[in-house]
């Protein structure tokens, strides 16, 4: 069974809804649950999956 955020590949813009101050990030990887962003504001973060919904930028 697939997981919800198996379409974030690398590559594509979301935003952390919890840090609106971090502004837009970029997923570099998305490793069992664990997506790696590299925000414009924080630099790069690891985000578990099941804690955070990311938002996707369009």
């Amino acid at each position: 069974m697939g997981e919800v955020y198996d379409f974030l590949e690398p590559g594509v813009l979301v935003r952390h809804p919890g840090q609106p101050l971090w502004g837009i990030g970029q997923v570099q990887s998305n490793i069992n649950g664990r997506i790696t962003v590299n925000f414009r504001e924080m630099g790069k973060v690891v985000i578990e999956s099941k804690s955070v919904t990311l938002e996707i930028v369009g």
